[in-house]
Formats: structure tokens, sequence, C-alpha cells
């Protein structure tokens, strides 16, 4: 694929975020020409006539969508609207504008919380219809698989170049570090830093550790994003993910024992566990594009603790 990416105009929206910025670095390493990020203060892409606008002023030859309205479990819980509405609304009509503008092609980025709560574990690509979602983040989850039935719909009638993909769940740095909003490998980090930091002799963790998840580091997932974007063109959904379960148990004594923390784990378990079990079949994004994960889950840790270190001793000095 040498010189896919020369003189190739690309949006991608969420491009300023977590996974958006490393999509765009890995864009411009591949020598594309600096992509079009449209900023929320500028287009607001729940609303056509911006979306006709940001379309008309970046003109593009591909559309990498990756905005989202997301969180943890906690978030989801306290914002189903919104979560349904936003990101339902960002996704379908950015897809039709780009339709009608012309756009060659659209990669459409999905979510694991799309597939059935009870799925049977490595989850398949096939399985993603069994069943309705795990109920605490349902409304995200299905807001983003209609991504899918509009990219196969308007594959089939239109002939529109559309696909889509699935990652798990993200981590690296520059992730969502707030409590409020964060996921699980965060939330965990800063709970664990500042408990050595302020000697805290516990912390406190949501549900019973039973649930188990897979994690993908955000830089492996950014080359899966442009890999599909170069190489794939079919109509079935493909799964991003880096093939490893893990214990929510397993994690916490995880990243305690990275960051030093030596005290007791209490687990709330009036607090909801989430999907009970989380492993991707990623032997679709093997074949179709050559993608498998790099980075070991330890080291794509210690990267993210590193990360987050550095940020907090950047804002004390600020202070």
């Amino acid at each position: 694929m040498a010189g896919f990416w020369t003189g190739k105009r690309v949006v991608v929206t969420g491009g300023a975020g977590f996974l958006g910025s490393f999509v765009t670095q890995a864009l411009r390493q591949r020598g594309c020409p600096p992509p079009f990020v449209p900023r929320s203060r500028e287009y607001d892409l729940r609303k056509e006539g911006d979306i006709v606008r940001m379309l008309k002023d970046a003109r593009p030859d591909l559309i990498i969508h990756l905005a989202a309205v997301v969180g943890g479990i906690g978030a989801n819980r306290e914002n189903p609207g919104r979560f349904f509405y936003d990101n339902l609304m960002m996704g379908a009509q950015l897809m039709e504008q780009a339709r009608l503008a012309d756009v060659a092609k659209f990669v459409a980025v999905g979510t694991v919380c799309s597939y059935p709560k009870h799925a049977p574990v490595p989850f398949r690509e096939e399985d993603l219809w069994d069943g309705y979602p795990e109920e605490t983040n349902a409304p995200y989850g299905l807001a983003k698989k209609m991504l899918l039935v509009q990219s196969q719909a308007y594959r089939a009638q239109y002939g529109f170049d559309s696909i889509f993909l699935l990652p798990v769940n993200l981590y690296g740095p520059g992730d969502n570090f707030d409590p409020r909003s964060s996921h699980v490998i965060p939330a965990l980090i800063k709970k664990c830093v500042d408990a050595v930091a302020t000697r805290a002799s516990e912390i406190v963790v949501w549900g019973t550790g039973t649930a188990t998840r897979e994690f993908i580091y955000v830089e492996d997932a950014a080359e899966a994003t442009v890999l599909a974007a170069e190489r794939y063109d079919g109509d079935e959904p493909v799964n991003v993910g880096a093939g490893r379960e893990i214990s929510i148990k397993d994690l916490v004594g995880l990243i305690a024992s990275l960051t030093g923390f030596m005290g007791r784990i209490v687990w709330d378990a009036s607090k909801p566990n989430g999907q009970p079990r989380r492993m991707l079949d990623t032997s679709r994004a093997a074949t179709a594009f050559g993608f498998v994960a790099k980075t070991s889950f330890e080291e794509g840790l210690r990267r993210t603790i590193e990360w987050y270190h550095g940020q907090a001793k950047s804002m004390c000095n600020r202070v």
C-alpha cells in the first residue's frame, strides 16, 4: 500500500482526543498530509448544517470517525439518553452527508459495548446480534452499532465504501483520568497513585472483581485503524483487540504492584460489575488487514503509569 496516503485529504473526527491523537500521528508517519480535525467549538457534529459546512471546508477523500461521547460504567448509568442521542446523531448524519459529498471511504469505529451481554468468549463478529448488550452501557453500544447497519445498508444500496471496526477498551498515555467519567484502568491508576501519595491504607473498587476484560494499548488501536483504512474494504465488522483476558481482581493487583500501592483493596459489591466477561476473537483483523497487537499488557501499563506520574508532577510544578 505504498503511497496510499500521499496527497490524501483525511478528516479524523475526534482527532484531538485520546485515540484520535494517535491516529493522526500514525497518518503523518505514513506520509499523509496533516488531517483535518473538526473541533466541537467550530463544528457540532450532531447538527446537519455543521457537518455540511465541515465537509465543504475539508473536502475529504476519507473520513475516520472516532468522535464519541463516552465514559465508564458510572457515566453510562448517569447519561443513557445523552450517550444514545449524541452518538447516534453524530454517526448517522455524518455518514449520510459523507455519502452525499462523494467521500470515497468512511471508517466507522464502534465499541465492544455493542456485543450481547452473554456472548460466548471469545466474542466473534458473527455473535454480534445474538442478544442485548449489558444494560449499563446498552444505549451507547446500540447507538454505535447502528453505524454498522447504516454502513452495510449504504454499501448495498449506494455502493458506499464504509467499514466498521469493533475495538475493545483502550488504555494508554493521554487517557481520561477524571474519576467522574474515566474507564477502569485510568480510574485504578489514579486511585493507587493518589493512595501512595497520601499514604492511604486502602482503596475502594467497584464490583466484586470477578468480571473480566480485554484491553488494547492505544498505539496498537491506532495502528489497527490506519491499517484497516488502507487495506480493508469488506462489509463485515472487524474486532480490534489484543487477545488477552484478565479479571478485574487481577487487574487491580497488577496496577497496585506497578504503582507501589501496598494497602488493602476494598470491594464495593453494591456497585455493578458491568458485562461478566469480555474478550475478542481477533483472527479476522489479522487475516483481513494484517493487524496483530504488539504491546504487552504489562509494558502498556508501565508506560501509562509513567505518563500519569509525569502529568501529576507537571501539575504540581505549575502550582
